[in-house]
């Protein structure tokens, strides 16, 4: 191999390594539970409050769910 090969193919591995340590492990937050905390954290910052999120409607089920 020659040298330039080797610091690609380093560079790949960083790459690699760099990017599966990003994020946060977790659930994920759905548009309702980002709106309720962000009304909360201006709310704690005495900034002017956000709009009160609307409760999300019951998701009905579909014909495909099943397959899923």
């Amino acid at each position: 191999m020659t040298a330039g090969r080797i610091l690609v193919t380093l560079g790949l591995i960083a790459a690699v390594g760099v990017v599966s340590a990003c994020g946060r492990k977790g659930d994920l937050d759905t548009p309702y539970d980002a709106a309720v905390q962000a009304r909360k954290d201006a709310q704690k910052a005495g900034e002017p409050l956000p709009p009160e999120p609307q409760k999300p409607v019951a998701d009905k089920p579909f014909i495909l769910d099943p397959l899923i």
